[in-house]
């Protein structure tokens, strides 16, 4: 029996073993309390600065930045796209480097982006390319989710997995909606001319992150995750299909939470302006409502989080997540008909089209953090039901293989998903500088996507219940092996 042991001398945990019931009941499970809560604290500072230029756009009047909303749009875009990028190499830098020594550098070198953005907002005559460079540089902090992820998915057993990886991502992505919170503040009380007082928080609490991390947190010298994993995780239909599906879940949830507040913005001025032009105190005033209402859907998508891990313990991850693309598709469905009545009337939109779009987008927070929850729960499930028709493997063996490609997966499927958010902010973008100038067409593009997602999921991981997990490796021997088991 693999015991769980601790060098004295350092944060080193040797053999640890999650499944072993007597370790984990005798101070396994308050280790993996404590990493838990601390992975948390440092994932959801990085989530606020991978996102705080959602914030700093609301700060940002054309007339002040010279930058139009097609700009900003492009903004919240760069960074989405680097963190994207950075999440398969933050995946294995976990197993290569601990996850106490890796949380710690990745929370210490947010302060690299946090302190330039506040710097060059200070400075509104700066260059565009300037300030997308800094906003790619905010993009660091979207890496911190997939090692956070994995380091977490070590330390919980099989049956555990849904509620801490759900917790662990609910609590980061509620980073998104936190610095919306102080932004709103901010704008609240000294006005919208004052974003460096944003960045002046976060530069405290990223050396709060990395201090608790470094006093609290355990680095597993039994951990394995590397480039070589990620390779072999390849090799099954099921790392394509479920970073398809995490592009749905994760992937709306953070574009939406880059992009709603800019939205919100626009529509607001185009209310105010009716058409003429756009003053300074109405810009002030557009973003003070933007501001006050654009945290709500990233604080309820990252509260429900948790919630689609919970219920896929329960009922399968598998079917939580077609249920949540069904409810998906007919929140979009409500945009697509909010925004087509919009278009075909005149003028800003009306007080009761704007609160039915502010629904629907608040709808789709909700049901793709619930979605975020259960599609990672189906990455555990899918492996360590691969691993039990390796025969040829010790139980202890093909526990250290399930792990390794969940690792492995979680890694790709945060690095595709997070690419959904650059997606998001691309299609808006283009809706809103077509003819039509309204965001109708990005809507029906999400519509048609969760179709697409709700057919994948039934088909693969639904429609044959008596099969674990998905078992649609292209192995043959190993899918039927499986479907046996």
């Amino acid at each position: 029996m693999h015991t769980t042991t601790t060098r004295k001398s350092s944060h080193d945990i040797d053999n640890w073993d999650p499944e072993d019931l007597t370790a984990w009941n005798n101070g396994g499970a308050a280790t993996a309390r404590r990493n838990l809560i601390w992975s948390i604290v440092a994932e959801h500072v990085g989530f606020s600065v991978w996102s705080i230029w959602s914030v700093m756009v609301l700060f940002m009047p054309q007339a002040v930045y010279h930058i139009d909303a097609a700009g900003k749009f492009l903004l919240v875009a760069v960074p989405t796209l680097v963190g994207a990028v950075l999440r398969i190499p933050y995946t294995f830098a976990v197993a290569k480097f601990g996850g106490r020594n890796w949380t710690v550098m990745a929370a210490l070198v947010l302060l690299i982006p946090t302190a330039l953005t506040l710097y060059f907002m200070a400075h509104p005559g700066t260059s565009f390319t300037t300030f997308l460079i800094v906003a790619a540089l905010a993009g660091l902090g979207g890496g911190n989710f997939a090692s956070s992820m994995a380091n977490i998915n070590a330390f919980y057993p099989q049956r555990h997995k849904g509620w801490a990886l759900g917790l662990n991502a609910g609590g980061g992505n509620i980073g998104v909606a936190v610095i919306q919170i102080i932004g709103l503040l901010v704008i609240a009380t000294a006005g919208n001319r004052s974003p460096h007082l944003v960045c002046a928080v976060y530069l405290v609490l990223i050396a709060v992150a990395a201090l608790g991390a470094a006093m609290f947190m355990n680095n597993l010298t039994n951990q394995h995750t590397d480039a070589r994993s990620m390779i072999e995780v390849c090799a099954y239909r099921d790392a394509w299909l479920i970073a398809l599906l995490y592009i749905g879940t994760f992937g709306s949830f953070i574009g939406f939470g880059f992009a709603f507040g800019q939205v919100l913005q626009m529509n607001f001025l185009a209310s105010a302006s009716h058409g003429g032009p756009v003053t300074a105190a109405m810009t002030a005033q557009a973003s003070l409502h933007a501001a006050q209402i654009a945290f709500v859907g990233p604080v309820l998508g990252s509260l429900s989080r948790p919630l689609g891990g919970w219920l896929s313990d329960r009922v399968g991850g598998g079917r939580v997540t077609l249920y949540t693309f069904v409810a998906m598709i007919l929140a979009a469905s409500w945009l697509v008909a909010a925004s087509t009545i919009d278009d075909a009337r005149p003028g800003p939109a009306s007080g009761g089209l704007l609160a039915a779009m502010i629904g629907g987008f608040i709808a789709l927070f909700v049901l793709s953090g619930m979605g975020n929850g259960s599609t990672y729960k189906m990455i555990p499930s899918i492996f360590a039901a691969k691993s039990r028709t390796m025969g040829e493997l010790s139980p202890q063996q093909q526990s250290a293989w399930s792990q390794r490609m969940s690792g492995a997966l979680i890694g790709i499927a945060a690095a595709i998903g997070a690419l959904g958010g650059v997606g998001v902010n691309i299609a808006l973008r283009a809706s809103y500088v077509s003819a039509a100038k309204s965001a109708t067409a990005a809507f029906w593009v999400f519509l048609v996507f969760y179709l697409l997602c709700a057919v994948v999921t039934w088909v693969a991981y639904v429609r044959t219940p008596t099969r674990a997990p998905s078992l649609m490796s292209d192995n043959p021997a190993v899918s039927s092996a499986a479907a046996a088991a």
